[in-house]
């Protein structure tokens, strides 16, 4: 896809305030330079960024989540996923979450890409992991933390998310990578799983 010079579209920062600094979220308010030359306001969300698994079974299911989302008050079905440690390389964080949350170890990893969850309010990244060769194991949850595993067929998943069955926008992302890989439109780097 060609693209044009997005000179013209810049905004640059001029000032920034931290109106709040949680432990994990932060809030930015920041006066920029617009394109026409007058000022602006942004206010966003400062996210320490994370990783989605699409965790692929020999048997060709795929593993899932139910777990409670306080923001939004419902169980929500979702593939594996979880925060940045600080400086954390995002492939050791998918391994870690995959184990953690579901128990099971993967022997081949594919990176697939990346989702910007929502640009006009957040700076959250979230990196997009394939991983096959699943061996089940003990999770490791965290204390706080409370979710079912359960395993679906992709068509399945496809007609939950056709029907409004899940909603999470970035499992709905991760169906779309999903169709593509397993229908061989999309190409992944598999890499063997280094100790």
């Amino acid at each position: 896809m060609t693209r044009p010079a997005d000179t013209h579209l810049v905004e640059t920062l001029l000032a920034s305030e931290a109106p709040y600094d949680g432990s994990f979220l932060k809030i930015r308010r920041d006066t920029v330079s617009l394109p026409n030359g007058h000022t602006g306001i942004r206010e966003y969300v400062v996210h320490p960024g994370a990783v989605v698994v699409i965790p692929l079974l020999d048997d060709g299911r795929v593993l899932l989540e139910r777990q409670f989302r306080y923001p939004i008050g419902r169980v929500m079905t979702e593939f594996p996923a979880g925060k940045l440690d600080p400086g954390e390389d995002p492939l050791v964080c998918a391994k870690r979450e995959l184990l953690e949350e579901t128990g099971y170890t993967a022997a081949q990893w594919a990176h697939a890409g990346a989702l910007h969850l929502a640009i006009a309010y957040s700076t959250e990244i979230i990196h997009i992991f394939f991983a096959r060769g699943l061996q089940a194991g003990e999770r490791q949850l965290d204390q706080d933390e409370f979710l079912d595993v359960i395993s679906t067929r992709p068509e399945d998943l496809i007609a939950a998310c056709s029907q409004g069955e899940v909603t999470d926008a970035k499992t709905l992302t991760c169906v779309l990578w999903m169709q593509n890989v397993l229908s061989g439109a999309w190409k992944l780097d598999w890499q063997d799983n280094a100790a």
